[in-house]
């Protein structure tokens, strides 16, 4: 963090207490009456820069905005992975994805054959519904819950912990065989025949409808919205205003920018719904993106490249949160975090009970939320992608600051240890390392001039997945050239 840590006591009592925290049945509080409501908003490759309150001067976001000012907004926040149905799976069960094995949508052997070196593990396509999810884990602790949006990690997630699902299934983004971002639409349990209803307002309606039912215990709301993904198809009146909107360097898409617009509209919406409840003392807020914005749409600018890379511009995303009377307004924090870190977070917060066997990797924010002067204990944090994501667009990667064209992804993994980042890719082994407080945008790789740091880096990364059990693609591929 960028302020003052505590005393080395009060950190070894600390890190003492916390699996007690974790996996109490009491946790932080004692009944329903004083336990958060919970409001988790997981925008769709929403990037890093793309917001006004994390320095765009492009993207007009008044309501996001004022909710950083009354909450606490991370600089240093990061996806578990770099596009979304695996981000999604880290983040809903706490786990990295190695536990999990999901690792990106649908198959593992992404772009052409002949630009492939190795036999890609192969992706598993959803999470198992024995694994506990956040949902399970509320709802075990007496919460109700509801998923409304974009599902995206198994068929059904009724299956997986949730109460009730709007809009929720296997689909990653609006089809056009589902309507789109328009009406007529025909999702899961939200339908609009007549014409004029777009989709963000109507799941943000449903959320209104959620939070305003009676409630006689804590809820849980995910809101997993599917904007801001392709297509973009924003209003048309929102569009024709952007039109005349002069761009910035990197930010400049019109259409996007109005998606953006709408999406603030209703967060905005939501949050004046739990004012007019009286619900905003007692309810958590966290506003965050599933991954990194899509590089060709919107820059993010320090950082380097985009969705579907492990670089920052892939990984680092916005988050937000809001809980009155244990997060100091206005407040700003600098320490590593990633979203496998929502679940003992939420356990601590709610009084959940995570069961001894469950593994968790992730571990709770509360002691930084409730007081910025505290400090986690130094942890690294890990990437693991055994597998090749193709570039998209005409152009293909050339301009987009990853290795080469044809690929965001190639099989490797990373992992940051305070300012130390360090990849690994299995194609040639080669290592590289590089140091965010002097270079957030990676663009001086110091393996050579930093060899102790590499070395000690990459042995930790190595112990890491004999731990979880990480596959490492060896097999050669013959088609490729």
């Amino acid at each position: 963090m960028s302020f003052s840590p505590c005393p080395r006591m009060c950190l070894v009592l600390f890190w003492l207490l916390v699996p007690v925290w974790v996996h109490s049945s009491s946790g932080a509080f004692a009944n329903d009456s004083e336990r958060p409501n919970i409001v988790l908003i997981n925008v769709d490759d929403l990037g890093w820069r793309d917001l006004a309150c994390q320095g765009s001067a492009y993207y007009k976001t008044p309501n996001i905005d004022r909710l950083a000012s009354q909450g606490m907004r991370f600089t240093d926040a990061y996806a578990a992975a770099s596009n979304c149905a695996p981000s999604r799976a880290c983040m809903l069960t706490g786990q990295y994805g190695p536990r999990h094995g999901v690792y990106t949508v649908l198959n593992s052997d992404r772009g052409a054959a002949e630009h492939r070196k190795l036999i890609p593990t192969k992706n598993t396509k959803f999470i198992a519904n024995d694994n506990l999810t956040i949902a399970d884990l509320l709802k075990d602790a007496g919460y109700r819950s509801t998923t409304i949006g974009k599902w995206h990690v198994s068929k059904n997630p009724i299956e997986n912990g949730f109460d009730q699902n709007v809009a929720g299934s296997q689909i990653g983004h609006p089809m056009a065989k589902f309507g789109g971002y328009h009406s007529p639409f025909k999702y899961v349990n939200c339908v609009a025949d007549e014409a004029g209803v777009y989709l963000t307002d109507r799941l943000t309606d449903e959320a209104i409808k959620f939070v305003a039912d009676k409630q006689d215990k804590p809820f849980f709301l995910y809101l997993p919205f599917y904007t801001v993904h392709s297509p973009l198809q924003p209003k048309a009146d929102k569009k024709k205003k952007w039109d005349a909107v002069k761009g910035q360097s990197g930010q400049s898409n019109a259409s996007y920018a109005a998606m953006i617009e709408s999406l603030d509209e209703n967060v905005g919406r939501l949050l004046t719904k739990l004012d007019e409840l009286k619900l905003t003392e007692n309810t958590m807020v966290v506003f965050t993106s599933d991954n990194g914005g899509v590089w060709s749409t919107s820059h993010q600018t320090p950082l380097r490249s985009g969705k579907g890379s492990y670089f920052e511009g892939g990984i680092r995303v916005p988050l937000i949160v809001r809980w009155p009377g244990h997060v100091e307004p206005g407040s700003t924090c600098d320490e590593p975090v990633i979203n496998i870190d929502f679940m003992p977070t939420f356990a601590e917060a709610a009084g959940a009970k995570v069961p001894e066997a469950k593994v968790v990797d992730g571990v709770s924010l509360v002691p930084i939320m409730r007081d910025f002067h505290a400090a986690l204990k130094e942890r690294a944090l890990f990437w693991h992608f055994p597998i090749y994501l193709q570039a998209t667009g005409r152009k293909k990667n050339k301009e987009i600051s990853t290795h080469d064209r044809w690929f965001r992804t190639r099989p490797g993994s990373a992992i940051r240890l305070g300012n130390w980042k360090l990849h690994e890719y299995f194609e040639d082994g080669r290592l590289e390392l590089y140091d965010l407080a002097t270079d957030i945008g990676e663009t001086k790789n110091v393996a050579d001039a930093k060899p102790e740091v590499a070395r000690r880096l990459h042995q930790q990364l190595k112990d890491w997945r004999q731990k979880t059990k990480a596959p490492v693609p060896t097999e050669l591929n013959d088609r490729y050239q």
